[in-house]
């Protein structure tokens, strides 16, 4: 006998997800409130697509620059999180020698400190709870055998890292895991189409893009009492890009 789905299988839960007025972080919004998560929304400003999404959701929201640790504090506060989803970054396209040294801090204050400093803010009281998930955003640009964005790739790799330390420290009772998306039907992704990149899409095995909506059914899996045996464990969704990339 089959066990009956539960539509609401995150009913009890709130979340923080940050960067999630747009793309994957949207998306995941959108689905953990259908599911039955209490969703809190993060935007680096407070603008209209954020102002917008947290209508749409009946939903409450902060804003925040991601990589401004004091900012951070405050904007967190005393909320109750039981899910953190650290999805706010940023992917310019620049290749190595354009690269600025402005340019360097930044993507690694956005896309690394933004996750320590959102996950330093919500870790005390999950300890006090004895029990929390973190999951972080991170890319398959991460990986070694891909190749492009010197900046955004090393930052990432050091997320994933950051990944497996901080689930080791924590466990057992705050899980912290990863997702590393391959390319996805997002605005991001479409800002830094290139002929290198359109070329990397058409090898993929699955022959298409990931809809957002499928990276946010995969970070929701961990977020839930399906992933309770998971830690310290970076996921890869990308269509098998990785066994054909170099």
């Amino acid at each position: 006998m089959k066990a009956a789905k539960n539509p609401y299988f995150l009913e009890d839960k709130t979340m923080l997800i940050t960067g999630s007025s747009r793309g994957i972080g949207a998306a995941t919004a959108r689905l953990a409130k259908q599911y039955g998560a209490e969703v809190i929304l993060h935007g680096r400003t407070e603008s209209e697509p954020l102002k917008l999404l947290a209508k749409e959701l009946d939903s409450k929201y902060i804003f925040c620059d991601a990589a401004d640790e004091k900012a951070v504090k405050k904007a967190v506060g005393n909320l109750e999180v039981e899910v953190l989803v650290n999805n706010a970054g940023i992917n310019p396209s620049k290749t190595f020698m354009d690269l600025t040294g402005e340019d360097w801090k930044r993507i690694y204050d956005v896309n690394v400190f933004g996750p320590v400093y959102f996950s330093q803010a919500v870790i005390p009281r999950m300890l006090e709870r004895g029990q929390g998930k973190i999951i972080n955003i991170s890319s398959a640009k991460s990986h070694n055998h891909v190749r492009g964005k010197p900046a955004y790739a090393s930052a990432k790799a050091a997320l994933n890292r950051l990944t497996t330390s901080m689930a080791e420290e924590f466990a057992p009772h705050i899980l912290v895991n990863a997702v590393a998306p391959g390319f996805a039907d997002t605005e991001m992704v479409e800002k830094t189409l290139s002929p290198v990149i359109r070329a990397q899409i058409d090898n993929i095995p699955l022959k298409r893009m990931a809809s957002a909506d499928e990276m946010a059914e995969t970070v929701l899996f961990l977020a839930s009492d399906k992933a309770n045996y998971i830690t310290g464990h970076v996921l890869s969704v990308d269509g098998g890009f990785s066994i054909v990339s170099g």
